[in-house]
């Protein structure tokens, strides 16, 4: 079902709204990130890298860990309807036992979250615990908290949960 392709990254938007150009906040859009906090999972792919290179200013993104996956669907994954993902909630709505088996299969690429229509493909993180350590402002080479951040985004997200 889903394409192996690339890594599996998460893209978390940094930034508001206010004085965006058009056409990034188009590309945002795209991604499906309309607000300040909200993270989508996307596959690495050159049409991928090029959005994330437009909208670099106002996202950060990594490669996610499995782990950090499993606890993104626990603590912040919806359903339609607003509804907590929970392993009975997997169990009645999909071919799914528990919330590590969709974690396993995102992760690895045997479906895609966008496809799945019992799992919101976004998920509405708070602010991270404890504040940004840098400015919103830089990239992280310049000191700051934008842009590609690596395996580190692990731990951003668990602070955002």
């Amino acid at each position: 079902m889903g394409s192996q392709s690339g890594r599996l990254l998460a893209v978390i938007r940094i930034r508001g709204t206010v004085g965006v150009r058009p056409d990034i906040r188009h590309t945002l859009k795209l991604l499906r990130l309309t607000r300040k906090f909200h993270m989508v999972l996307v596959r690495e792919s050159p049409s991928i890298m090029g959005m994330l290179h437009k909208v670099k200013d106002y996202v950060t993104y990594g490669e996610i860990s499995r782990g950090t996956l499993k606890k993104l669907i626990e603590e912040r994954g919806r359903g339609p309807g607003d509804v907590r993902i929970t392993d009975e909630y997997l169990r009645e709505k999909s071919g799914f036992s528990s919330i590590e088996e969709l974690a396993d299969a995102i992760y690895s690429g045997r479906v895609d979250i966008r496809k799945l229509g019992f799992i919101k493909p976004v998920f509405r993180l708070h602010p991270p615990r404890g504040g940004f350590k840098k400015t919103t402002k830089r990239h992280v080479t310049d000191g700051g908290e934008l842009g590609y951040r690596g395996d580190a985004i692990n731990k951003l997200i668990r602070r955002m949960l």
